[in-house]
């Protein structure tokens, strides 16, 4: 597969907001499209699908290229059901199949080279599109998205908007187009579901390109970037790691070669004017001048835009040792999402995480009183100062400028003090004029910021403080926290940010329960490859000993479900893979290749090992899942 952008531009009217675009995919990359927000990334996608003209540029790709966007996604009959829905999705894979079957019997009368080229080539379309297990990726990517088995028989009206829209995305995952298209993919997505979509990018056989301002994610995901600043498009290899660091390199190395040039220029030039006019030296100082106007001239870099708000958040007074105590709190609307057990000491910072609708929203907004608790208790410490963010903040709309509204909230700062506070968080000029209504995303987010840094609390309580925010404005206010004096919890999807933020966590479990982690979140990602499986009791505080609490048989027999629920997750993976090692012994191009042969033959052999050992695991839980069972 091949697609190639050679020059042209995007515009809007007569503003231009890409020019000279240079692109181009191939066959299985995995490509990121970077910039801060406005920069051109979502119109770079939008120009590569066609739903925005290049102008006066070359687009060349495969004639046959099929490109896949979430806004192609329609659902025709609302009452369809989500899985009939999802399963509409292997069209290709079905046709195939067809195919397969209608040319193995045309073969058995007719075996010509056209046909066994034709039946080849189909086959290996079938096994890139999964068709050998394309079953389990149906069922995982509902699981994983955070459906149930039930929801496969709902109809489609019954989803709300939210839902509807992950559906779609399931939906064009599983379709596997040549040029898959994502625009901020795991906006909404908890950590869960995030790493599983890494994992499927990571293993998807055709090109993937994306926009994304979740780091983590494009590290473990991309091998291209393509960075857009200043209306241009700039290349790099590798992942965004990997590309900041590049960039840097070539700024500096540019900056240096520049810098060196200019000093060369201006000691030749001193010393044509020192000679300019002495006769004898007219000969040397024409030699000077004419070399300055041979040289090729290094043009200075272009600084990158690493413009990001900032604050001073150090409180305005300490508070107590102990900040929050929290005592079998139950929380939750109709019925309890979770139960929370622990203590928060001062100047500790907690992220949560957990799936979606397990309450970790809720429980910021129980301790706001802005929903009650169910039952249990919570109690502030001695001089706790709160500060609270959530998205509902950022999102008032008003006819207000940014000026009143800021003024209003601080009725005591001068024009120029309100000036200098929005400025810091980038509103500058005429800007500070715009009307509420009119903000960006963005903008709304960095103004909530802005008003509630400036009462300088102890204790922060933010709800997704991220969202809106590109990467370079997510490092700023993780550094701010990072540096930050007084005590925090965090809830955020973002895992870079939790781990540049939060030295401990809540864990928000599936079995309604929440565990104390003490250690930050790269810890837990190590503890996790070791096997790490959230207990079922809490951590009581940071800074004491772990007290030892009774096992009941439900909590053992829900324990034991987790770890099943893995296992059948492991065990289904090595299926797949011997699955798909078997369909390649029956390739074409295989039947005569004896040392290939053998090769796969060790590959299933050992494959078949490591799933009888995850299958004999299996089997002991299970066996002692029953007899817990039968004592509950």
């Amino acid at each position: 597969m091949y697609f190639c952008i050679n020059g042209g531009n995007v515009s809007f009217g007569e503003k231009t907001v890409l020019e000279d675009i240079r692109f181009e995919i191939h066959t299985g990359e995995k490509i990121a499209v970077v910039g801060r927000n406005g920069s051109g990334k979502t119109t770079l996608l939008k120009a590569i699908s066609g739903e925005y003209e290049i102008e006066n540029g070359d687009i060349s790709k495969d004639k046959d290229l099929e490109i896949g966007t979430l806004s192609q996604i329609a659902f025709e009959d609302d009452s369809e059901t989500m899985g009939n829905e999802l399963l509409k999705a292997f069209y290709k894979i079905n046709a195939i199949n067809e195919r397969l079957s209608v040319l193995q019997k045309e073969m058995e009368a007719d075996s010509s080279e056209k046909k066994a080229e034709e039946f080849e080539e189909l086959t290996e379309r079938y096994r890139l599109l999964g068709g050998y297990y394309f079953q389990k990726d149906y069922e995982s990517v509902i699981k994983n998205f955070g459906f149930t088995k039930e929801d496969k028989a709902k109809k489609l009206s019954e989803f709300s908007g939210g839902q509807r829209t992950k559906i779609a995305f399931m939906k064009l995952l599983l379709s596997k187009p040549d040029l898959l298209l994502l625009d901020e993919p795991t906006n909404h997505l908890d950590i869960n579901a995030a790493e599983w979509l890494e994992e499927y990018i990571r293993n998807y056989p055709y090109a993937v390109i994306i926009v994304s301002h979740d780091r983590m994610f494009l590290d473990k995901t991309v091998d291209v970037v393509y960075d857009i600043e200043h209306k241009k498009i700039k290349k790099y290899h590798g992942n965004y790691s990997k590309f900041t660091e590049t960039k840097k390199e070539l700024y500096l190395k540019q900056l240096k070669e520049y810098e060196k040039q200019q000093k060369e220029i201006e000691r030749l030039n001193d010393l044509a004017e020192r000679f300019r006019y002495k006769a004898t030296k007219a000969k040397m100082v024409q030699s000077k001048l004419k070399y300055i106007e041979r040289m090729d001239l290094v043009e200075p870099p272009e600084r990158f835009d690493l413009k990001a708000f900032y604050s001073d958040l150090t409180p305005k007074q300490e508070s107590g040792g102990d900040v929050l105590f929290v005592k079998d709190l139950a929380i939750g609307y109709d019925e309890v999402l979770s139960t929370l057990n622990f203590e928060l000491k001062k100047n500790c910072k907690v992220g949560i995480i957990g799936a979606n609708g397990l309450g970790k929203s809720t429980f910021l907004k129980t301790l706001m009183g802005l929903t009650p608790a169910l039952s249990g208790e919570f109690r502030f410490g001695t001089n706790v100062i709160k500060g609270y963010f959530d998205q509902q903040m950022a999102e008032r709309k008003s006819e207000k400028t940014l000026f009143e509204d800021y003024r209003e909230a601080f009725p005591y700062l001068t024009d120029t003090e309100i000036r200098s506070d929005l400025g810091a968080f980038l509103f500058s000029g005429d800007t500070v004029f715009k009307k509420l209504s009119v903000l960006s995303g963005g903008e709304r987010v960095r103004l909530a910021l802005c008003k509630l840094f400036k009462k300088k609390p102890n204790f922060l309580i933010l709800d997704e403080p991220t969202n809106h925010t590109d990467i370079v404005g997510k490092e700023a206010l993780g550094n701010m926290l990072k540096e930050y004096t007084g005590s925090l919890i965090c809830v955020s999807h973002d895992r870079y940010f939790i781990k540049q933020v939060c030295d401990s966590l809540l864990i928000f479990n599936d079995d309604k329960t929440v565990t104390f982690y003490p250690h930050d979140f790269e810890s837990y990602e190590k503890s996790k490859q070791n096997g790490f499986s959230a207990e079922n009791t809490i951590e009581k505080s940071q800074k004491t000993e772990k007290k030892a609490k009774k096992i009941t048989p439900l909590k053992q027999s829900n324990k034991l479900k987790i770890k099943i629920g893995h296992l059948e997750e492991k065990i289904a993976l090595k299926e797949e893979e011997i699955d798909g090692l078997k369909a390649e012994l029956d390739y074409p191009e295989n039947s005569s290749d004896y040392l290939k042969l053998a090769e796969i033959g060790e590959l299933i052999e050992n494959a078949q090992t490591e799933l009888d050992i995850l299958m004999s695991e299996w089997e002991k839980l299970t066996l002692e899942l029953e007899n817990l069972n039968s004592l509950i």
